[in-house]
């Protein structure tokens, strides 16, 4: 018997040493940031098997193998269609404004396309007006709907979009809607499912969540695109959920959520129309490609000189981009850079060139919510406040609600605003997407979006910080060798 226990005993050890051994290997053989390995490292061998569970189910990067084979045929016959949509060359800007140029050139050159211009674009800054305006589109709607939502919660204003889309199936209009399954959990268990389609809704939970597949896929990769188009034509971006403000997450008493969505009449729909059609047929395996951009689509835009740039992140999608993108906008600033994320855990690049920025005499102020709906993402955001404040940048913590937009305005000429946050899941995991606007009329107005968020907000004093209490600052650092996990 002790011969038996002994064997199980070192058989036990020496797997157990064995995965340790090729988690390690995983991790030195990829090319990470070194706080993000080596902070893996120490989680998978000070907490080992608790650091083994967290590795296999949030360290890996891979999708099941089915979605791998599909991204890789999907991008050959995309390829294909931007060659074609690259014909139509009447839709393409050629040239940039200063301040724009570069990363208008670096999209040009990772993801093969112009910037796109002749489109007509509407900043939209509350949630009620967004969706009365949207389900005026969907009622209008002649051809075609199609959605992407991290979240779509059911209830009040939500319902009334599920009413229109019904409303818009029977009608004839070809209606397609995916959700993130974990995002969405509650539409899922609603009758709503059902009630869709049987009007002939068709709707695809996106990255399923359940117990077979937790050990397929990692959990924290998500659809958290946000993205309406209708008739190949008018598109909607931005940072909104598809939920009521007055009911989402009422209970956590921050107040409501506050976002950016942009509508846009214009061909940038078919550049968006190509991203959802590949998020599409990674879930399904259909191909449903827009149809190629005429002139007569541009007839009523243009007088419209908004050049766009559709920038796609996400398994499958061209590596860093969305990073290369950010780092490209910051140090194209020469006077004035805004920054609005709920979620500030920048990677060590960001942060350097944020302070770089500011040292070099750009004007830089970031604004962040004063309260947060997590706890580990509010303490991680505090860790890096010293380090922006003692380079300069100016700190402001909305106070009127959660400050749920994602935006960054450049010398008032070059904005972007999408769904990316400024966190390393965005950055480096999830399906995100962000528009990049070269116009200085559409500029204008998210500037004043800013400043007024600027007027809500709390304006974080660098003498107070540094006097702020001792245990905070330990829980600070803590949480610091948590952020590259975040």
């Amino acid at each position: 018997m002790d011969i038996f226990y002994d064997s199980t005993t070192c058989l036990v050890v020496l797997i157990y040493w064995l995965i340790i051994v090729n988690i390690t290997y995983c991790i030195l053989i990829k090319r990470r940031s070194i706080p993000s390995s080596m902070s893996w490292l120490l989680t998978i061998y000070i907490i080992p098997f608790i650091g083994i569970s967290i590795w296999f189910f949030f360290g890996e990067f891979y999708l099941e193998k089915r979605h791998k084979r599909i991204a890789k045929k999907i991008w050959s016959i995309s390829n294909q269609y931007l060659n074609q949509l690259k014909s139509c060359k009447y839709i393409f800007q050629i040239k940039n404004s200063e301040v724009a140029t570069s990363l208008f050139q670096l999209c040009k050159h990772r993801q093969g396309m112009s910037g796109i211009k002749n489109n007509k674009i509407t900043l939209l800054t509350d949630n009620k007006k967004t969706i009365s305006i949207l389900i005026r589109d969907i009622y209008l709607a002649r051809k075609n709907i199609e959605m992407v939502f991290y979240i779509w919660k059911p209830g009040g204003l939500a319902d009334d979009v599920a009413r229109a889309l019904i409303n818009s199936a029977k009608r004839g209009i070809r209606c397609r809607l995916m959700l993130d399954s974990a995002g969405s959990l509650d539409f899922f268990r609603s009758p709503w499912v059902k009630k869709m389609k049987k009007s002939g809704i068709q709707i695809v939970e996106a990255l399923k969540v359940n117990l077979v597949r937790m050990f397929l896929h990692r959990l924290d990769l998500r659809q958290h695109r946000k993205i309406i188009l209708i008739d190949n034509y008018i598109s909607y971006s931005g940072s909104m959920n598809l939920v009521d403000p007055n009911l989402f997450k009422k209970s956590s008493g921050i107040n409501q959520w506050i976002d950016l969505m942009t509508r846009i009449e214009g061909p940038i729909a078919t550049t968006i129309g190509m991203i959802y059609s590949c998020d599409w047929e990674i879930e399904t395996g259909c191909k449903i490609l827009p149809k190629l951009p005429n002139k007569e689509m541009l007839k009523n835009t243009s007088n419209h000189n908004s050049s766009v740039q559709v920038i796609a992140s996400g398994p499958g999608f061209p590596k860093n981009v969305i990073h290369q993108a950010l780092l490209t906008a910051i140090y194209s600033s020469r006077n004035e850079l805004i920054m609005t994320t709920p979620y500030l855990v920048p990677s060590d690049d960001l942060l350097h060139a944020i302070c770089t920025a500011a040292q070099r005499g750009v004007k830089v102020s970031i604004i962040i919510p004063l309260y947060h709906d997590s706890i580990l993402v509010k303490w991680a955001s505090r860790v890096f406040f010293s380090e922006l404040l003692e380079a300069g940048v100016k700190i402001y913590q909305f106070k009127n609600g959660l400050l749920h937009s994602k935006s960054i305005l450049v010398d008032r000429q070059l904005s972007l605003i999408g769904t990316v946050n400024l966190d390393m899941r965005s950055l480096w995991l999830n399906f995100e997407i962000t528009l990049v606007i070269d116009d200085n009329n559409f500029s204008k107005k998210l500037s004043l979006v800013q400043t007024e968020y600027m007027s809500n907000s709390e304006l974080l004093d660098k003498k107070n910080w540094s006097n702020r209490s001792y245990w905070k600052k330990i829980l600070e650092k803590i949480f610091y060798f948590l952020s590259p996990l975040l």
